[in-house]
């Protein structure tokens, strides 16, 4: 079975938007290749420093929005 990276990469990008803060940031506690393609997809900014959290652009805060809403939520 072949992973579909951009798939997980949706997943992740979905999840940070749970503990996005009004700042743009969220906790960073994935996979951490999975970290370095959303930051070389231009979603995140760079993840390897020492803090916990990361900043999402804003096209990266958009996206993650819009996937948490298409991937995660029932419809009314």
């Amino acid at each position: 079975m072949e992973i579909d990276r951009d798939r997980i990469d949706d997943a992740i990008l979905a999840l940070l938007y749970l503990t996005l803060d009004r700042d743009g940031r969220a906790w960073k506690g994935f996979e951490w290749d999975a970290m370095k393609r959303l930051h070389e997809k231009g979603f995140i900014g760079d993840p390897v420093n020492k803090a916990r959290s990361v900043w999402l652009t804003p096209n990266g805060i958009a996206q993650s929005e819009k996937l948490f809403h298409e991937m995660l939520c029932r419809s009314a």
